[in-house]
């Protein structure tokens, strides 16, 4: 299969073109050059943004695209029109943040969605990433649209600073506040799993929108954490603060601690209560948290910083 990622350099695209590539696809990465392509595929450069920006992508036909952008949607729009009449199908990553706030724990993919404008410059995130996925709709057409709405995304390469921020603060040793009840639920899914889930969808054919995240409570913020000690090695004491007594103190979750938000509350049925049936049904494979968590670390002690 011929496949074109629209950036596939960073963390998101990276994973998709690194398990392309490993299943022997022919795969072709543009971007601006911001960061090393993987080795072993076809590199074409270009910015999205600027007036010219998408002249590398002017010849050339591909099974697929593949597109994790998260701005104007406008580009997404340009890019979709340019590729629609030589490229089989789009792949747009997204966001379970397209739907409409407050996003009530066991919502699915049939859940109400922000109003946004596929010709609109760059708001906010939400409408941002829903704005794209009207884009790719127009273009390509539903049959040939494949929305990729992913939640919170964890694994090597990882460039939001969440996991990260965790496995750098537990490396230092000693006593770390760490955010009770131990048994709070997460939902996750690494990015690794999410590429084969991407391949292996572009193979059977699917199209439509898949919230793209693994099962509540696949991990605990108890066995995230735990798992970070054992990474790293270091002699670290957790010592667990109930909710009230952080929200006393100003302290956040999500914003002040990563990964973490006090259950029962908005923000934690928003992130880690979703219904992921859909994508289950499909083949989502979950990997170990003690798996994403190791490779993480050794990425961010990687020469490169894989």
């Amino acid at each position: 299969m011929r496949i074109l990622l629209l950036g596939g350099t960073d963390f998101a695209g990276r994973a998709v073109a690194e398990a392309a590539r490993d299943r022997g696809w022919d795969v072709t990465v543009f971007h601006r050059g911001e960061h090393p392509a993987p080795p072993g595929v076809t590199v074409l450069n270009g910015d999205r943004t600027k007036p010219d920006g998408l002249a590398a992508l002017a010849e050339g036909t591909w099974d697929a695209v593949v597109d994790t952008w998260s701005a104007a949607p406008r580009v997404v729009r340009d890019s979709a029109r340019l590729l629609a009449r030589r490229a089989g199908r789009y792949v747009f990553v997204s966001s379970r943040s397209v739907y409409a706030w407050p996003i009530p724990a066991g919502l699915d993919e049939n859940g109400p969605v922000v109003d946004a404008d596929p010709d609109a410059d760059a708001t906010d995130y939400a409408a941002d990433k829903r704005g794209a996925e009207l884009a790719v709709l127009r273009e390509f057409g539903e049959g040939r649209s494949l929305l990729v709405r992913a939640g919170l995304l964890l694994g090597p390469r990882e460039n939001c600073d969440r996991l990260p921020w965790w496995l750098r603060r537990i490396a230092l040793g000693g006593p770390l506040l760490a955010p009770a009840p131990r048994d709070t639920p997460l939902q996750y899914v690494d990015v690794r799993d999410m590429a084969v889930w991407i391949l292996d969808a572009l193979e059977a054919g699917l199209a439509g929108p898949y919230d793209m995240v693994g099962p509540s409570g696949h991990t605990t913020i108890g066995g995230l954490l735990d798992a970070c000690v054992t990474a790293t090695g270091a002699d670290t004491t957790l010592v667990w603060v109930d909710p009230e007594t952080l929200a006393a103190a100003g302290v956040s979750g999500w914003s002040d601690l990563p990964i973490w938000c006090p259950p029962g509350g908005e923000l934690h049925d928003a992130l880690h209560c979703g219904d992921v049936t859909r994508a289950l049904a499909t083949g989502l494979r979950v990997r170990p948290v003690t798996e994403t968590v190791e490779d993480t670390w050794a990425g961010l002690n990687a020469p490169d910083g894989a």
